[in-house]
């Protein structure tokens, strides 16, 4: 009887979800335009980075392992003291999102951020402190930790990440006193606080609400209903349309078609009614036209 009880408490524990991790994480570092230097630092650094994403629970949601956020963070080092073991690069964030019913896996963010300064020794080990933001380089990746988060929450219901993405914008202020680039408010158009200040505003939540529509109402319906999936993005783009001239400072939609681009022209450049390539064009255009050779191959 013992054997019998112990047995369903094992199924039953394994069928429960668990707290698991919330990213999985590529971690590579760049640094080609550093010379004459040992490389100890740099697999260290690679190494506390790569457990400091993705062997701590970020949130109080249950992940499966199946459901981590797949996402790369590359980090080019441009100059390296060693000195004062002072770091100055760039980091590109990349997350990415697995569409319902197919094997296709979409970019929900790409982003190079330019204003990355940091001290490490080989031997540091990165903690996070949320209630003592004292460390730029643990700062920067806690930042983007819960933007992925939050973005990729939005993706799955309206507003769904707003508790992750106010975290983001919390530590952006709370970082802002470390006196490093990046984190000032009104300091750069496309800085660390004006993506996540942009995205908060309220002026702004249509941008939002165009993230469930393209992937879940669009995107996660186009293996089975390709029509629908396909006319719930083009009515998503409407909504980036009214943003950006709700916004028109904003950046996040020129980063969202930058980022979408060559989706877009995959989804509208064939089978769509000339009338609705045409309707896209003219938004996509008028948002991005530092894209318009793209663009045009959605009217052919």
């Amino acid at each position: 009887m013992n054997k019998v009880l112990l047995f369903l408490f094992l199924l039953l524990a394994l069928a429960m979800p668990t707290n698991a991790q919330e990213l999985n994480a590529r971690v590579m570092i760049n640094r080609e335009q550093v010379s004459n230097t040992k490389s100890g630092v740099f697999e260290a650094l690679e190494k506390q980075i790569t457990h400091f994403l993705n062997e701590r629970t970020w949130t109080d949601l249950k992940f499966r392992e199946s459901e981590r956020i797949q996402c790369s963070f590359n980090l080019t080092i441009s100059t390296y003291s060693e000195t004062d073991n002072s770091f100055k690069g760039s980091l590109m964030v990349v997350s990415n999102r697995p569409v319902w019913g197919s094997a296709y896996t979409t970019t929900v963010w790409n982003f190079n951020d330019k204003d990355v300064t940091f001290n490490f020794q080989e031997f540091d080990q990165l903690e996070w402190r949320p209630e003592q933001v004292d460390n730029n380089l643990t700062a920067m990746l806690a930042y983007w930790i819960y933007l992925i988060i939050g973005l990729d929450l939005d993706t799955m219901s309206p507003m769904g990440g707003t508790a992750y993405l106010q975290t983001a914008l919390d530590i952006c202020n709370s970082a802002e006193t470390l006196g490093a680039e990046g984190w000032t408010a009104f300091g750069d158009s496309k800085n660390r606080f004006a993506i996540i200040n942009d995205y908060l505003d309220g002026a702004m939540e249509k941008y939002r609400q165009l993230q469930y529509d393209y992937y879940r109402k669009g995107l996660d319906q186009m293996s089975e209903q390709m029509e629908q999936g396909r006319d719930a993005i083009a009515e998503s783009m409407t909504l980036l349309k009214e943003a950006h001239e709700d916004k028109s400072m904003s950046l996040l939609p020129q980063i969202f078609t930058d980022i979408k681009r060559d989706e877009l022209v995959s989804i509208f450049n064939t089978q769509a009614p000339r009338e609705q390539r045409e309707a896209i064009y003219e938004i996509l255009f008028r948002i991005n036209p530092s894209q318009s050779q793209y663009w045009e191959k959605i009217k052919q």
